[in-house]
């Protein structure tokens, strides 16, 4: 029987430090630029509603981006469609706005608008928040159809569209509905925002982050900015909920603290792409690593050798010659029908940290067969290259007195050398010339270096 894990206490005490830190901060900050430049207050909030536009706009195309990048992520569209949402309904905002270009007073300010765009904009965005969590509760179920995601999608869109249509109806542009939030005369709060609406919008963004905490249980960033901004939302509110008009600096305050907020999402969010791209490129370098390295040894394969000899063969010269070393082990058939082919294998990893450490960074050392290794040794002239192969040779005849567990008997191994002064050689020839100097190695009765001569 599975035992269900136990909520992660210790990360949610984590998170609420770090949500009363954050906030302390930026209200803070908000406070003390409302505060000291109170002149310019009515003209700063339609400029902030513009700049919070314009990031829950980036912020929306990011999550498209993302969905589009990877088709089970469907919750991400549900968050795309809040803050496209939230974009359109600050331009509703910035109408009710209708001289703040002027940069004088402005005397004609539809705050009844604005607070029912507000208002929806909340709701709208509480509920598809929510949507996106059941959404990704559930990322792993039988969803991902085509036909589910055009109905999902379908639904999505269409709540967004209706919210949008609903602010609009409930805002001045139509007579047949109404809703009263703030007196445009005396710009003082009705009682249905005091004693129903702002409490029901508190409530609905606590539901919405204590959703989002039950169901992702603080797994990863991405979900630290929803809890971040489930806060800073909440906060908002919290500032405008004893304000008794839009006289006082709370409605500024909270405006300059929700744009500096989502500012701070966005850092968030691009730690998540930075986090995604660095194990992205460890993917992509251990994937890349694998394609051209043997599994077994970790030496370079037979491709990538060849591959980098065919690109030193380029500039080979007298004055930078390329030498070319095959080498394979003497009597390994014997290790294997003896000991076994584990016991081979100790061998071949043997010889091949062997040769790993007897070339230089820009040499390649590669495994061309089943005990035949080949090492690519750049701007080294024969003479160099023979004493690097006797070197090799002779750290493998002495591996088994060295540590006698390593390898089950001692082993020896012939080599043979090639070195090319002259770009007409072609990387085959060069391989096919030292093979030749291998096996009169062989033939010469083992154990020995052999370079090739004309």
């Amino acid at each position: 029987m599975l035992v269900k894990s136990s909520f992660p206490i210790h990360r949610l005490l984590f998170f609420f430090g770090c949500s009363v830190f954050a906030v302390g901060l930026l209200n803070l900050f908000s406070s003390q630029v409302i505060y000291r430049i109170p002149a310019t207050m009515p003209t700063l909030f339609p400029v902030m509603t513009i700049f919070l536009m314009v990031f829950h706009f980036l912020i929306a195309s990011f999550m498209v981006m993302k969905y589009l990048c990877d088709k089970h992520r469907l919750y991400l569209m549900a968050i795309a469609c809040a803050f496209g949402g939230s974009a359109l309904l600050m331009l509703g905002t910035l109408s009710s706005y209708t001289d703040w270009l002027l940069c004088s007073p402005i005397a004609k300010v539809n705050y009844n608008d604005a607070f029912i765009y507000y208002f929806f904009r909340n709701v709208m965005m509480a509920v598809l928040f929510i949507a996106s969590i059941i959404l990704y509760k559930y990322r792993h179920s039988e969803i991902h159809t085509l036909r589910n995601h055009i109905v999902i999608l379908a639904l999505i869109i269409g709540f967004t569209v209706s919210m949008l249509t609903l602010s609009w109806l409930y805002s001045s542009h139509y007579g047949g509905m109404h809703l009263l939030v703030i007196d445009n005369l005396s710009r003082h709060f009705t009682s249905l925002w005091h004693n129903y609406l702002i409490s029901a919008l508190i409530a609905l963004w606590c539901l919405t982050l204590l959703t989002m905490l039950v169901i992702t249980r603080l797994r990863n960033i991405f979900w630290f900015s929803g809890y971040f901004f489930c806060i800073f939302y909440i906060f908002t509110l919290y500032i405008l909920q004893p304000a008794l008009s839009v006289e006082g600096y709370g409605w500024y305050q909270s405006r300059l603290f929700e744009t500096f907020a989502t500012l701070f999402l966005i850092l968030i969010l691009l730690c998540d792409v930075f986090t995604l791209y660095r194990e992205s490129n460890n993917k992509y370098e251990d994937s890349y690593q694998n394609s051209i390295r043997d599994p077994m040894t970790r030496l370079y394969n037979r491709s990538f050798f060849y591959d980098s000899l065919r690109t030193q063969m380029s500039g080979v010269s007298n004055s930078t010659p390329v030498s070319v070393i095959v080498c394979d082990l003497d009597h390994f058939k014997r290790i294997n029908d003896r000991y076994g082919h584990l016991q081979g294998d100790k061998v071949i990893q043997c010889v091949a940290d062997i040769l790993q450490n007897a070339v230089r960074k820009g040499d390649v050392a590669a495994r061309i067969g089943g005990e035949e290794f080949a090492l690519l040794l750049a701007n080294t002239d024969a003479e160099n290259a023979h004493a690097i192969a006797e070197r090799i040779r002779k750290s493998v005849s002495v591996q088994d007195a060295l540590d006698p567990d390593r390898i089950p008997e001692p082993v020896t191994i012939s080599m043979g050398i090639y070195t090319a002064t002259q770009a007409e050689a072609s990387q085959e020839i060069c391989v096919q010339r030292a093979d030749e100097a291998m096996y009169q190695a062989k033939e010469n009765g083992r154990n020995q270096v052999i370079a090739w001569q004309a």
